[in-house]
């Protein structure tokens, strides 16, 4: 996936398949911000990492807690090594706001300039899901798999950014997961 994402976001310009599909999500009504916003907010460092930590907590398990901080850590460490290897696309990949004409903006933190390659917020909400999942009931695995999901629907539907970002940013965030759900596991 984050291949993938590297390698489409390395055009010169965006897609107008991945243009289609920003407008397609972001241009879905007004009256769906106050469901997505909640969820979203999993994809901010603190809410993120402290609803990973309670998950932990619930289930007395601090080694699952220690692979969640870290988690939050190593996801600035990916996030800026991504960047890094995109710098020659960074112009190309901004956001919405400047990259896509008519798009949406909702909400008073989003950006409407800057590089957007990839979400962090999809990386962390990923990189924690993937830690907290071996935790969790059979029954219930589909939980973190749905809030992924919502996160990466919401920052394309609020304007924050386009859809390969958040490709980029749940292949860099199952990753980053994967391994550390292997050592915490």
């Amino acid at each position: 996936m984050l291949g993938a994402s590297v390698a489409g976001a390395r055009r010169p310009t965006i897609a107008p398949a991945e243009a289609r599909a920003f407008r397609l999500v972001n241009q879905w009504p007004d009256g769906l911000y106050r469901l997505l916003w909640p969820p979203m907010q999993l994809g901010n460092l603190v809410v993120g990492t402290v609803a990973g930590l309670v998950v932990a907590a619930v289930h007395g398990d601090a080694v699952i807690g220690g692979g969640v901080l870290l988690a939050a850590v190593l996801k600035l460490v990916v996030e800026r090594v991504v960047r890094r290897q995109m710098a020659g696309a960074l112009a190309v990949r901004q956001r919405p706001g400047t990259s896509q004409a008519g798009a949406i903006l909702r909400g008073r933190g989003v950006p409407s300039s800057g590089p957007s390659f990839p979400s962090g917020h999809v990386i962390l909400v990923a990189a924690i899901g993937s830690v907290v999942t071996p935790t969790l009931p059979v029954t219930s695995w589909w939980v973190p798999v749905v809030l992924t999901a919502l996160v990466m629907i919401s920052r394309v539907y609020v304007g924050a950014h386009n859809p390969l970002d958040v490709t980029a940013g749940l292949g860099a965030g199952l990753l980053l997961g994967g391994v550390l759900a292997a050592f915490v596991d």
